[in-house]
């Protein structure tokens, strides 16, 4: 087997920062890449579950064949078999010529399957029957045919509970299960964050050609102490938002506060067994979210009218017919219509947590006219996963 460096591997795939769990996870995948195991890669969001997967094959005796990645939750369930496996012409309407699927077109290399979790029940057992003796039946078809396909997994959710919950077959999860290699969360490495994102906003520099942005003290800490569920897809995202928008290349807390609010003291939402629920908890958090930028914009415009109070109570001396309010008043003044409002949103917020989701799905759905990959995209939701609750709540599904 060959020794392979961790650091020279974090190199050669841009992996930044010194986190010992993600030496051990990066080190495991280099030491499995030579043999042919079926490998799952776990973890959340944004992680870079497929950055694992690339090193995987990139250093094994595959790597000269073909890679395939493909996103589990992407593919209508209607045509993912056809779309993995492939079909012969007049197997199904619109089947106007034999096609390959993503197995045969990687035969020889690797198959990455994103979101493997997201696969229905019956294309499960043929991905097993694949895993155990490398055979395939198109869609439409009664041949069998072999294919010798390296199989790479990932997933975001716990396959044990799918598995207990009736979602995933548990001969597929054993077999799937040979090697497990989990990716930590940002919340797990956070002496890593200012690295990152230090990197990503030179990357942004150089690629817009702009002063590269640097941050404050309490505006690092700050980063480190943020929950980033979307972990390094979040803070990249934010770090390209800064360097486009901020004219002042220094961030301090404040400016950063306008990217990336506290999050840190919400509730935990459970399930009936204790567990945390973690779209329910997405809902609350965007609905927070939302009420935190209206009171943001409050508070900016309470600030500009103190500034003219301000002015106005030096400039002129001149008897008034009504007392002006002073900066201290208008603070109270602050104060009584922030808890108004309040109490308005408290009276009128939804009561329950279906109610929470289905109001954020139908904004979403406005925002994006409908467009159900830019909604899913927006709520953190796979397609397949949108459809059932737009189905579920009697929204329009068509576009």
């Amino acid at each position: 087997m060959q020794n392979l460096d961790v650091s020279e591997i974090k190199k050669n795939f841009r992996i930044y920062g010194k986190d010992t769990k993600l030496d051990e996870a990066i080190s495991i995948a280099a030491r499995v890449a030579p043999t042919d195991s079926t490998i799952v890669i776990t973890g959340e969001s944004g992680v870079g579950k497929d950055v694992f997967s690339r090193i995987i094959h990139q250093n094994s005796k595959r790597k000269q064949n073909k890679y395939v990645a493909v996103n589990c939750a992407a593919i209508p369930e209607g045509t993912i078999e056809s779309e993995l496996f492939g079909h012969i012409k007049g197997s199904f309407t619109g089947a106007d010529k034999d096609r390959k699927g993503y197995f045969a077109e990687a035969d020889k290399g690797t198959i990455f399957l994103d979101e493997i979790g997201e696969l229905p029940i019956t294309t499960q057992s043929k991905l097993l029957r694949i895993l155990e003796n490398g055979e395939l039946i198109p869609v439409g078809s009664s041949q069998v045919s072999k294919v010798d396909v390296r199989v790479i997994a990932a997933t975001n959710v716990n396959l044990y509970r799918a598995v207990e919950k009736g979602k995933f077959r548990e001969d597929l999860y054993y077999r799937l299960n040979q090697v497990v290699i989990n990716v930590p969360s940002l919340r797990e490495r956070r002496d890593d964050i200012p690295i990152l994102f230090r990197f990503f906003a030179s990357e942004h520099a150089s690629k817009y050609q702009v002063p590269k942005i640097e941050l404050t003290p309490e505006a690092v800490e700050y980063l480190k102490n943020y929950r980033w569920k979307g972990n390094v897809r979040e803070l990249k995202n934010i770090a390209e938002r800064i360097s486009i928008l901020e004219m002042n290349r220094e961030i301090d807390l404040h400016t950063l506060q306008k990217y990336i609010p506290i999050l840190e003291k919400l509730p935990v939402v459970t399930d009936t067994r204790g567990e945390e629920t973690n779209e329910n908890r997405d809902d609350i958090i965007r609905m927070v979210l939302q009420n935190h930028k209206d009171v943001l914009q409050l508070r900016d415009e309470v600030d500009q009218l103190k500034q003219i109070v301000r002015q106005l109570f030096e400039t002129t001396n001149s008897i008034r017919r009504e007392p002006l309010l002073l900066p201290s008043e208008v603070e109270e003044e602050f104060v009584t219509m922030e808890e108004e409002r309040r109490d308005i949103v408290e009276e009128t917020a939804p009561q329950n947590l279906k109610e929470i989701e289905k109001q954020t799905i139908i904004k979403s759905l406005e925002r994006h006219n409908g467009k159900r990959s830019a909604v899913a995209k927006e709520l953190g939701f796979s397609e397949r996963t949108l459809y059932r609750k737009l189905l579920e709540y009697g929204l329009n599904t068509k576009n």
